[in-house]
């Protein structure tokens, strides 16, 4: 608990900190601060998430959000509005750092990368509904009801969560980690679709018990590197994080009415409606990658992803140019390239990297780890947020360019770094760190046992085939 409290003193200090500091300076900078909350939200996870457990702080931080909703929605002051946008990232925050831990946690092998991705399909339906909402309560003039509906309308949401997270199940490594290993039991069984003492199951739980004796400790061991190499997968964790910040799509989704009307001349309600239609490609590509995820693999949809994020936004430099500004075919083209990467960054970054932070880490320290790699993406989304109005009005289109650049290092980023974890178990994911000697070398072990099960698999099939072989022939013999 004492913990805790240090934890809530350093939040209140930085978050009051920024309030003065900025608040005659620029008040975008306070609103913002919902960001500085989200940060702190997913910090507090380090601790608190193997404490309370995966559902109790999906529950609590629900929670938290809706007390945050709510100040929003009545507020009368600005000061009072600047404390709800901190207490509302401080809840998502926390929400945001959990859920992935726990849809990886507990979904089988097989099916892990296209449960977990669906996050972005609800991310995208989340995005495009505010957007919708917002451009029909623009025509309410003159009354607070035009910003106060939006803002009490997303309390719906955590309701709904908070009602169906005591339905479902704790994640059943959290509950081996913690000793309640019958309980686990039943709910790997249930999972697996098996009975309790099937083999299958007694086989799970003995991966996750040799998985956290081999990795005692506590959170704070994520730091060091020893035979599991935990900086080094928490490393790649917040980096895939970062990376999905830094591709751009905080520039094109804080400020595609910006970009539509400014940038594109468009008129206001026209630049709301085509900044709402754009979002509505986020579903559509988490869809894709919910088909293709299991299938293509977490490395090849990174590539291709920063590859076509990198045509994009040099495409979004070119016809956005100042000698480009009365030439329709290039502003159309331009609203075709906003709309493609929104399309493309959805299949490749969005719920992917939450994915594989959570791929990342072992069983011991994944909660901090997870806790680490998304204040990443909170800290990477207020830095984009700040620095973008500064960029556009510095150097104008040649903005987009900085973002084609970025693109383009990721893609050699992820080859020659970033191991493939598909079709594999948490628990032989930390084989591959396990097996590896330098920064350079999960991507080719990851390759190496795939190749192995692969000849295990094809040996295995021929066997069958030369026992069934076998067995007509002697039934030929006996005729």
């Amino acid at each position: 608990m004492k913990m805790i409290g240090n934890l809530a003193l350093i939040f209140f200090g930085i978050s009051f900190f920024f309030f003065f500091f900025f608040l005659k300076k620029k008040k975008g900078t306070v609103i913002a601060l919902y960001t500085v909350g989200g940060i702190f939200g997913a910090l507090s996870c380090i601790y608190l998430g193997d404490l309370w457990g995966r559902r109790k702080v999906i529950f609590i931080t629900n929670f938290v959000s809706i007390i945050g909703a709510i100040l929003m929605a009545t507020s009368f002051d600005f000061a009072q509005f600047i404390v709800a946008r901190l207490v509302l990232g401080l809840g998502i925050g926390g929400y945001v750092a959990t859920v992935p831990v726990w849809q990886s946690e507990i979904s089988p092998a097989h099916k892990r990368g296209s449960n977990v991705v669906t996050d972005g399909i609800f991310v995208g339906i989340g995005v495009t509904l505010a957007l919708w909402i917002d451009l029909g309560f623009y025509f309410v003039k003159g009354n607070s009801v035009s910003w106060r509906f939006p803002l009490a309308f997303q309390i719906v949401m955590p309701v709904i969560t908070m009602i169906f997270i005591t339905m479902l199940p704790e994640s059943p490594r959290w509950l081996i980690k913690n000793g309640q290993v019958e309980e686990g039991r039943k709910v790997l069984a249930a999972l697996l679709d098996l009975d309790e003492h099937s083999d299958d199951v007694n086989e799970n739980i003995l991966s996750i018990e040799a998985s956290l004796a081999y990795c005692p400790g506590s959170w704070t061991d994520m730091f060091k590197n020893g035979e599991q190499r935990l900086f080094h997968r928490a490393y790649l964790a917040a980096t895939g994080q970062m990376f999905q910040q830094m591709c751009g799509v905080n520039l094109i989704t804080y400020y595609a009415t910006t970009i539509f009307q400014q940038y594109l001349g468009m008129d206001a309600v026209d630049s709301r409606i085509l900044a709402a239609a754009m979002t509505m490609m986020q579903p559509l590509g988490g869809y894709i990658a919910y088909f293709t995820i299991d299938r293509l693999g977490r490395r090849p949809l990174m590539l291709w992803s920063a590859g076509a994020m990198t045509i994009c936004m040099a495409g979004l430099a070119g016809t956005t140019s100042p000698s480009a500004a009365n030439n329709t075919g290039a502003l159309a083209m331009a609203v075709v390239f906003l709309f493609c990467f929104q399309f493309i960054f959805t299949v490749g970054y969005c719920g992917l990297t939450f994915l594989y932070a959570a791929e990342m880490a072992p069983l011991q320290v994944r909660a901090a780890v997870n806790a680490i790699s998304t204040a990443t993406v909170w800290a990477f989304s207020f830095m984009i947020a700040q620095v973008t109005p500064v960029g556009f009005s510095t150097i104008g289109n040649r903005y987009y360019i900085i973002f084609a650049v970025v693109n383009a290092a990721i893609v050699p980023s992820v080859y020659f770094f970033f191991p493939e974890t598909k079709g594999r178990s948490l628990e032989e994911i930390d084989e591959i760190f396990a097996q590896s000697k330098s920064i350079f070398d999960p991507p080719r072990v990851a390759r190496a046992m795939q190749r192995r099960a692969m000849q295990v698999s094809e040996s295995n099939s021929n066997c069958g085939d030369n026992t069934a072989n076998a067995v007509i022939l002697n039934e030929e013999v006996k005729t």
